[in-house]
């Protein structure tokens, strides 16, 4: 590859972002990160609320200014919610939606001119299975990314003649320090922590650096024919039905 390629990445000052934005390094590309505490160098580090619409529009161009353009946009930046549809106000619900779908909505709407000019443009949102399998405790959670991952078909449907590829990843439970906070805030963390581990067939939590890996993968050239797609990396968690090992 002659041309080096310039990715942003939002929420990427911790977790799956952060180990994205290391993983797109790793292949030769040029990495600014979003978040309300951007990491610093090797990355262009800009802060940035993505529910806030020209700080958006102003953080996207400083970053496409500074990488010298934009070919890569993930959509990372996301934050979590527990409880069933009796157990979080409007206000909650509103919140959640603001950051984990209308957030993607204005940083890619704000990205997309500089996209256009990409000769390999690519798209990815941070999804998860509780868009696919239904999850005790995780409604408000489950129906933004149910929201994300039909937002990414329809996304790839609007842009693939633009010459942009759209696609997701959908992490099972990753360990990450939102699920440490989780964990920490438990009556037992221990127990709660085998908990989320039996709950995924490989008998552990995802790790950042293996949702990055599949990240990585979808931003490249390599996955030039893929599009439209959701890329499962979750133990198995969606599609295995194993019989119980006692």
């Amino acid at each position: 590859m002659t041309q080096q390629l310039k990715a942003l990445v939002t929420g990427g000052g911790s977790g799956i972002g952060l180990a994205a934005a290391h993983a797109l390094a790793a292949r030769g590309m040029k990495v600014a990160c979003l978040d309300l505490n951007p990491p610093g160098e090797p990355f262009v580090g800009i802060k940035c609320d993505v529910t806030d619409d020209a700080g958006v529009r102003a953080a996207v161009a400083e970053a496409a200014e500074r990488l010298g353009g934009l070919d890569v946009l993930v959509n990372n930046a996301g934050i979590g919610a527990q409880g069933t549809v009796e157990d979080n106000p409007d206000s909650e619900w509103h919140r959640v939606y603001d950051v984990n779908v209308v957030g993607m909505v204005r940083v890619t709407r704000a990205a997309l001119p500089y996209l256009r000019r990409s000769e390999h443009a690519s798209i990815v949102n941070t999804c998860s299975v509780a868009a696919t399998a239904g999850l005790p405790q995780r409604a408000l959670y489950s129906a933004t990314k149910g929201a994300v991952l039909s937002l990414t078909l329809a996304m790839a449907a609007d842009h693939i003649r633009e010459g942009i590829r759209v696609n997701c990843v959908n992490p099972g439970t990753a360990d990450t320090p939102w699920v440490g906070r989780l964990l920490d805030a438990a009556d037992d963390p221990e127990a709660e922590r085998a908990a989320l581990n039996a709950r995924q067939p490989m008998g552990r939590l995802v790790s950042a650096e293996e949702v990055a890996a599949a990240i990585a993968y979808l931003a490249g050239p390599e996955a030039g024919a893929t599009t439209g797609t959701a890329l499962a990396v979750d133990g198995g968690m969606q599609g295995l039905r194993l019989r119980p090992s006692h």
